[in-house]
């Protein structure tokens, strides 16, 4: 994949050329569930309990794009969150600002908020304190090496197939499922009625997964853009940035 300055922009990896293999990856209430491309068309998904265990199912794919922030600043917010935040008006409730570094490493709720407060001036909401867990295991994979991982934020996806227009319905709501899935079949990506285990998981979920998917697709084939442009990066010279 190259250096980790590389890694926003990779070149179609084990995937192969004409017909690269991605992941889009979105956590879920029974861990992680994943989406799987070929070519830009649908291949199958599936859930894990771990992040790693679930992506080396996978061994070919060239791009993992996750829902979830990587990659941590040491002070200040992070330019991908206000960007995405200006993206999703007047639905900015959907993007949670990511603290620093530091207030991660915090046990509880309490101390984190606290911890942001000192930090940058503002609290922490307890949704956001809710990414705790997986953030720190999805940036363990990068941190770890796996530079096929990148950051995605589905509403920001959906977003960019939707003529640069947030979808206005929740993705909670049947119809915002079905604007979402309306909008994945126009871009070639249609879910199969039937995803076997995988059909348990939330709707809303298996949506995330599938954007994230058809992000990571765009990413393999250079046709991706980044919030912001170019990537911040953290002081490991890892990117920070939201991609779609």
């Amino acid at each position: 994949m190259g250096s980790r300055r590389d890694v926003p922009q990779p070149a179609p990896g084990p995937g192969g050329g004409a017909a690269p293999t991605v992941v889009g990856v979105d956590a879920c209430p029974t861990g992680w569930v994943a989406v799987t491309l070929r070519a830009g068309a649908f291949a199958g998904a599936e859930t894990g309990s771990g992040l790693a265990e679930l992506v080396s199912r996978v061994p070919d794919a060239a791009v993992v794009a996750v829902d979830m922030p990587l990659g941590l600043l040491e002070t200040g917010l992070r330019q991908a969150d206000t960007l995405a935040v200006s993206m999703m008006a007047p639905h900015r409730s959907r993007v949670f600002p990511v603290p620093p570094r530091e207030v991660w490493k915090e046990e509880d709720y309490a101390a984190a908020n606290e911890s942001c407060r000192r930090i940058t001036g503002r609290g922490m909401s307890r949704q956001t304190w809710g990414l705790a867990v997986k953030l720190r295991e999805a940036n363990a994979c990068r941190d770890g090496g796996d530079y096929r991982l990148h950051e995605v934020h589905p509403e920001v996806s959906f977003a960019a197939m939707n003529d640069s227009q947030p979808v206005a319905w929740s993705k909670k709501s049947w119809n915002g499922q079905a604007v979402r899935r309306g909008l994945l079949v126009a871009e070639g990506i249609a879910l199969p009625d039937d995803l076997g285990p995988a059909g348990r998981v939330p709707t809303d979920d298996l949506l995330d997964a599938a954007a994230a998917a058809w992000s990571a697709h765009r990413i393999v084939r250079r046709t991706a853009r980044s919030l912001p442009d170019p990537p911040e990066l953290t002081d490991a010279e890892l990117p920070v940035a939201i991609w779609y």
